[in-house]
C-alpha cells in the first residue's frame, strides 16, 4: 500500500471488488448449468414477483428443509409450489438444486438425489432453468427455445395460479391436480385433492384418498359450472373451460394483473380462492367449498366425530382418544382416534366382563358395512355382540345396521337435522365401570353441594314468581314466553295504540308490567293448529342474529295468535326513505349491508333454509342506532296455504315479489334475493320503484338505473335528491350493481345473500350486470312487469283482483289494478 499525506491508498482493483460486494445485489431468475442452488441462496423473477430457493414451512425450528417458490412481495410468506414435497431435507447448506444428467436434480446432504424434472437427456451447454413472474418454474434448452422441456405449471401441488391449467392431456396421459398439504407445517400430500372427473365429463371433483368424492362444481355450461354460479359475480377473474387438441383443462386469468390471487386446495379439505390485501397485511377469502366444514368427507379421521362451529371442529367419540396428539394440535384430524381400552373379545385372557355397547346419539352416521331385517333392537344388539369384527350398530324400523372397521365421516347433529340417527358403539366393559366410578365422584358432589343447592333453587322460584307477576307469562323454550292473552290485552291498551298492519296483521305497542316497551302482533287467518303453531313458534324463537328481530314471545289461545317482539324506536324503513325524514347516505348503506346479513343468516346459517317470501322497507325495523333488524321471518310457514292470500292483498305501488311467485315455480331463498334488490334501487332514489307522472305515463326507476349502468351514464343523478350529493360514488355504483344482479329474470343467476355481504363489504367485486329481460320489456312498451301482484279489495272472497302479467314483448298484455298510495307492512 501506498500513502499520500496520511491516508492509505487502496489498489484500484480490489478498491472496485470491495465496492461491489458491499453493493445490495439483486438475485438472478435462473440458473444455468454450471450453477446451483444451496443454502439461502434464492433467484428471483425479473419483475421480483415470485422467489426460489429452500424454505421451512411454518415454525422456524422445524428441521425439515424443502426448494418451493412463494411470493416475493406478501408479508407473509406463502408457498405456491413445492419439489420435494414428500423426500423432505434437513441441510440446506449441505444439499444443493443442480443439474445432471439433462435434469434438474435435488441432492441432499448425502449427495443422493431426492427429486427431479425426469425429462430426456438433452445437452447440457443449453439448459437454463427460469422462475418467471407468473411462477411458472421453466426448464428450456436454450434462451432463444418456444417449447419448455419441462415447467412446474405441469406439476402443481397444492396452488393453482392464474395462467396454470387444471386437467388432462389424452394424449400424453399427462394430468394436472391439487392435492393439500397434510398440515400448515407439512407441505407432504394430504388425503384432499381437486382434478377432472376421470369419467371425461368437464366437472371437477374434490377428492378424499383419491377414492371418495365429496363436491362437484357440475359441468361447464354457458361459461360457468353448473354448480357455482357465483362466477357470474366478479369481475376480477376471467375464466374458460377449453377443450381441443386431446387436450381438457380449466385455466383463468386476473383482468387487473396488480391484484394478486390464488386457489388452493386447503388442509382443511376446502377448495379456496384467495386475493392478498395489501392495506391489511393479510389473505382475504374470495371463495370457498364446500361451505360447511364438516360436509368434507372423513376429516375427523377414523372414530373422529365432527361438529360444526365448535373449537375444535373433530372430537374422538367417547372411549378414544387422537392417535396423535401433536398432529390434532396442528388441525391434522385425519390420523383419526384409537381405543383406549382393547375390547374383551380381543384380549387371550378377558378381564372386565363382556363388551357393552354406549349410547351416541344425534349423529350423521357413515355408510354402514352390512344391514339386515331384525325383529327388534336386541336381537341388533346380539347380532353386533356375537362378532368381534362388529364396533357398533344402529336399529331403526326392525333394520339392524352394523359396522365393522374404522367409522369414517361421523358428524354431531342436533335433533331436528335430517339423517340423525344414534349409534351404539361398542366399548370395553372397564369403560363403563370407570363411568360408575365418575358417577360416584359427581353424587358425592352433588350431595355435598345440596345446602347451595336449595339456596338457588328458592332464589331462582322468587324470581320466576316475580317473572310470572311481571310478565304473565311462562318460559317454555329458552328466553320465549307464552303469555296470555288478556295480559296481552292490558298491556296493549286494549290494542289501542296500533303501529302499522299489513297481510299478516296489525302490530301495537304495548308494555310489560317490568315497563318493558314491546310490539305486539296479532296474526289474522293463521291455518296451523295449536301444537304445530307452537313448533313453528319455538323454531322462529331459536333464531338470534343482531339483524333479526327477537321474538320474546307468543301467545296461542284458540283463533288468538299473538307474536310478542322487542320495540324498534326508529319504526319502519318505509318511513324514513319516503317521508319528511332524511336519512343519511352512510346509514342507508349501513342498513343495506346490515339487512343482507340478516337474510344472509335466515338461508345459509339455521338448520334449515328460511325464505322469508317479504322483503319490503316496512319489514325493516330500526333500532335506536338505526341498525336494521328484519322482521316477520318465519311467518310464511305459519299461514301455509293462506300464504298466497297475503301475498295478492298486499297493497302498494311497484311490489318487491320475483317472477317466480307468477309462473306457479317453486320459491326458494333467491325469490328474497329478488325483493332485496327492489329495495336497493329505494335505498338509492329515496322513493318508490314505480311512480306515475301527471301526464300517465309509469317511470320505473330500476329501468333507469340499468339504462344508466349499461350506457355508463352520470350514477349521480341517480341519487335522493334530498341528498344533495352527498354519497360514496363506489358505493353507489355497487348498490346499484347489486341490486341489478339481483332482479335478474333467471334465479340462477341473482347472487346469494352470503356473496352480496361479501360484495358491499368489499371482500367480493361484482362485474356489469346484464339487463334483465324484463326490463327490456318494459323499455319497449312501457307495460305494467310481473315485479307484483295486487288486489283493488280484500273485503269479499269474491273480490275482483287483477295481476299484471307483462313479462316480455311478446306476452299478452292485460291492465292493472289501481294501487294506493304506500305499501300494507
Amino acid at each position: 500500500m501506498e500513502t499520500r499525506d496520511g491516508v492509505w491508498l487502496m489498489p484500484c482493483a480490489l478498491f472496485l471488488i470491495l465496492s461491489f460486494v458491499s453493493q445490495p445485489s439483486m438475485a438472478a431468475d435462473s440458473i444455468s448449468v454450471n450453477e446451483t442452488i444451496s443454502g439461502d441462496k434464492t433467484i428471483v423473477s425479473s419483475g421480483e414477483v415470485f422467489r426460489l430457493g429452500f424454505f421451512r414451512p411454518g415454525k422456524a425450528t422445524s428441521s425439515k428443509h424443502y426448494i418451493g417458490i412463494w411470493y416475493n412481495k406478501v408479508s407473509d410468506q406463502t408457498v405456491v409450489w413445492v419439489a420435494n414435497r414428500d423426500a423432505p431435507i434437513s441441510d440446506p447448506s449441505a444439499s444443493a438444486l443442480k443439474f445432471s444428467n439433462g435434469n434438474l436434480v435435488l441432492l441432499n446432504e448425502s449427495r443422493i438425489p431426492v427429486w427431479s424434472t425426469n425429462i430426456s437427456s438433452t445437452p447440457l451447454g443449453s439448459l437454463r432453468a427460469t422462475i418467471q413472474d407468473d411462477g411458472n418454474f421453466v426448464l428450456k434448452n436454450g434462451p432463444n427455445s418456444s417449447k419448455p422441456l419441462w415447467q412446474s405449471f405441469d406439476f402443481p401441488t397444492d396452488t393453482w395460479l392464474p395462467g396454470s391449467k387444471l386437467g388432462r392431456n389424452d394424449t400424453t396421459k399427462q394430468t394436472q391436480s391439487l392435492t393439500a398439504w397434510k398440515n400448515p407445517e407439512d407441505p407432504g400430500s394430504g388425503l384432499f385433492s381437486l382434478e377432472l372427473d376421470p369419467n371425461g365429463t368437464s366437472a371437477y371433483f374434490i377428492m378424499w384418498n383419491r377414492t371418495r368424492q365429496y363436491w362437484s362444481s357440475g359441468p361447464w355450461v354457458d361459461n360457468m359450472f353448473s354448480l357455482v354460479p357465483e362466477m357470474r359475480l366478479n369481475y376480477l377473474y376471467n375464466f374458460s373451460f377449453v377443450t381441443a387438441n386431446n387436450e381438457s383443462y380449466f385455466t383463468y386469468s386476473m383482468y387487473n394483473a396488480s391484484v394478486i390471487s390464488r386457489f388452493v386446495m386447503d388442509v382443511s379439505g376446502q377448495a379456496k380462492q384467495f386475493t392478498w390485501l395489501e392495506s391489511s397485511k393479510q389473505w382475504n377469502l374470495f371463495w370457498g367449498q364446500p361451505r360447511q366444514q364438516c360436509e368434507v368427507y372423513a376429516l375427523c379421521g377414523a372414530f373422529g366425530s365432527c361438529t360444526e362451529n365448535s373449537s375444535p371442529i373433530c372430537s374422538c367419540v367417547t372411549g378414544f382418544e387422537p392417535k396423535s396428539s401433536l398432529e390434532w394440535d396442528l388441525k391434522e384430524y385425519s390420523g383419526g382416534c384409537r381405543r383406549k381400552t382393547k375390547l374383551a373379545c380381543e384380549n387371550p385372557v378377558p378381564s372386565g366382563g363382556a363388551d357393552r355397547f354406549l349410547l351416541e346419539p344425534y349423529m350423521k352416521l357413515p355408510d354402514p358395512s352390512q344391514s339386515m331385517a331384525v325383529a327388534n333392537d336386541r336381537d341388533c344388539e346380539s347380532l353386533c355382540l356375537r362378532n368381534c369384527s362388529c364396533i357398533a350398530y344402529s336399529y331403526k324400523d326392525r333394520r339392524c345396521e352394523i359396522w365393522s372397521g374404522d367409522l369414517l365421516d361421523m358428524r354431531k347433529q342436533s335433533p331436528s337435522d335430517p339423517g340423525t340417527r344414534s349409534l351404539y358403539l361398542r366399548l370395553a366393559a372397564s369403560e363403563f365401570s370407570s363411568r360408575k366410578r365418575n358417577t360416584g365422584m359427581i353424587i358425592g358432589i352433588v350431595v355435598g353441594s345440596a345446602a347451595v343447592l336449595a339456596t338457588v333453587l328458592a332464589v331462582l322460584f322468587l324470581l320466576l314468581r316475580r317473572r310470572r307477576i311481571v310478565g304473565k307469562g311462562k318460559t317454555v323454550e329458552g328466553s320465549l314466553v307464552a303469555f296470555e292473552y288478556r295480559d296481552l290485552q292490558n298491556a296493549t291498551k286494549n290494542f289501542s295504540h296500533k303501529l302499522g298492519g299489513g297481510g299478516f296483521g296489525s302490530v301495537f305497542k304495548g308494555s310489560l308490567a317490568d315497563s318493558t316497551i314491546v310490539a305486539v302482533k296479532k296474526l289474522e287467518s293463521v291455518s296451523q293448529g295449536e301444537k304445530q303453531f307452537r313448533t313453528e313458534v319455538s323454531t322462529i324463537g331459536t333464531i338470534q342474529h343482531v339483524n333479526l328481530i327477537r321474538l320474546r314471545g307468543f301467545c296461542s289461545e284458540g283463533s288468538k295468535k299473538l307474536l310478542v317482539y322487542d320495540y324498534m324506536p326508529n319504526g319502519s324503513l318505509d318511513a324514513h326513505l319516503f317521508h319528511d325524514k332524511v336519512l343519511d347516505w352512510k346509514t342507508r348503506y349501513q342498513i343495506a349491508v346490515g339487512t343482507a346479513r340478516g337474510l344472509a343468516y335466515l338461508h345459509e346459517k339455521c338448520r334449515e333454509c328460511i325464505v322469508h317470501c317479504d322483503i319490503k322497507p316496512e319489514n325493516i325495523l330500526l333500532d335506536a342506532q338505526f341498525c336494521p333488524k328484519v322482521a316477520d321471518f318465519g311467518l310464511a310457514k305459519l299461514f301455509g296455504r293462506e300464504f298466497s292470500r297475503v301475498l295478492t292483498t298486499m297493497r302498494g305501488t311497484r311490489g318487491y315479489l320475483a317472477p317466480e311467485w307468477i309462473s306457479g315455480v317453486a320459491i326458494t331463498a333467491k325469490a328474497d334475493v329478488f325483493s332485496y334488490g327492489m329495495m336497493l334501487f329505494e335505498f338509492v332514489s329515496g322513493r318508490r320503484n314505480s311512480e306515475q307522472s301527471e301526464d300517465g305515463t309509469i317511470k320505473f326507476f330500476p329501468s333507469l338505473v340499468a339504462n344508466t349502468m349499461s350506457e355508463e351514464g352520470d350514477i349521480r343523478s341517480l341519487l335522493d335528491s334530498k341528498l344533495q350529493g352527498n354519497a360514496d360514488v363506489e358505493e353507489l355504483k355497487k348498490l346499484c350493481n347489486v341490486a341489478c344482479w339481483c332482479i335478474q329474470d333467471e334465479e340462477v343467476q341473482r347472487p346469494s345473500m352470503s356473496n352480496i355481504v361479501q360484495i358491499l363489504e368489499g371482500v367480493l367485486e361484482v362485474n356489469k350486470p346484464p339487463m334483465p329481460r324484463s326490463l327490456l320489456a318494459f323499455n319497449d312498451s312501457h307495460e305494467h312487469l310481473v315485479f307484483f301482484t295486487e288486489s283493488s279489495s280484500s273485503s269479499s272472497s269474491n273480490q275482483n283482483s287483477k295481476t299484471s302479467s307483462t313479462t316480455s314483448s311478446s306476452q299478452a298484455k292485460s291492465s292493472t289494478s289501481t294501487t294506493s298510495s304506500s305499501n300494507a307492512a
